[in-house]
């Protein structure tokens, strides 16, 4: 006959491949009728009694028909004569989100005690890791940060229509030159346009010490632009400026919702210094 920790271990592989395949009876089986589980989502308190347990399984079963997966990642057990417990680690989500976060988990807690000579779970705790938002944060600071690449990529290429798509309609842009303020996406293209035509050879944007910070639907990005272009001569000029850009995530994606560059200015004469460096060696 299997020892204890094997038959509380293909009770728990069995339970696994229930919830999996969406078997109820098979999740109900080898459960305590007075059985207390703490879950993910409400209520709060937990749900107490197989019939509760039964209850909490169908939402949990349509969300997982979608394509998420529901897998044991790693299993230990610790067995007495009569009560047990194990804990688990499991990959529980959609094959997107697992690609996102490999490392984010359901954690799984079991209790168990033996009924008639036989394991049976009496306690159930699930629960993912509470990490304020972070990972999604992380995620999106790498979406801002991957469209600034597509916009250097673009400035390089000369793709007017690339270094347009992530910019808002209604954007306001405070620029070099005068107006004071361009607003919409048709003012600012212009101005882009006239930069991308202002050398005939390559044209470099690049921001090397950018910063990303993301809260929910919003993100700011800040750093200093470096810009080159290539002169009638052969030659390449090369000028730094200042840069600020507010970003709103919609339906689209990230979209550019204002923008605020400029040089610094100098006191004595009134003019801009567009012949600045970096103190700093990039």
């Amino acid at each position: 006959m299997a020892d204890d920790e094997t038959q509380i271990r293909e009770l728990i592989e069995r339970w696994t491949q229930a919830v999996r395949v969406g078997d109820l009876p098979a999740v109900l089986a080898d459960h305590a009728e007075d059985i207390v589980m703490y879950d993910v989502p409400p209520p709060y308190q937990g749900v107490e009694g197989i019939e509760a347990y039964e209850r909490s399984w169908p939402d949990f079963f349509r969300w997982q028909a979608s394509g998420a997966t529901f897998e044991l990642a790693s299993l230990d057990i610790t067995a007495g004569d009569t009560v047990a417990y194990a804990h688990a680690l499991l990959r529980c989500g959609t094959p997107a989100d697992l690609a996102k976060r490999p490392e984010f988990l359901l954690r799984l807690t079991l209790g168990l005690r033996k009924e008639g000579g036989s394991w049976v779970v009496a306690h159930e705790h699930h629960s993912f890791p509470d990490d304020n938002g972070a990972g999604e944060r992380e995620e999106s600071e790498r979406e801002v940060r991957a469209l600034h690449r597509r916009w250097f990529e673009a400035t390089a290429a000369k793709d007017l229509d690339g270094l347009m798509e992530p910019i808002a309609p209604a954007v306001v842009s405070y620029e070099h030159e005068q107006p004071l303020e361009y607003v919409g996406r048709d003012q600012v293209r212009e101005v882009c346009a006239r930069g991308l035509d202002a050398s005939g050879g390559t044209v470099t944007w690049e921001v090397p010490d950018l910063a990303v910070v993301v809260r929910d639907d919003l993100a700011v990005s800040w750093g200093l632009n470096r810009m080159t272009a290539q002169q009638e001569d052969g030659t390449t000029s090369e000028s730094w400026s200042r840069g600020t850009r507010v970003f709103h995530r919609t339906d689209h994606g990230w979209e550019m919702v204002h923008q605020h560059v400029s040089f610094p200015l100098d006191l004595e004469t009134g003019l801009a210094r567009t012949d600045l460096m970096p103190t700093r060696a990039h």
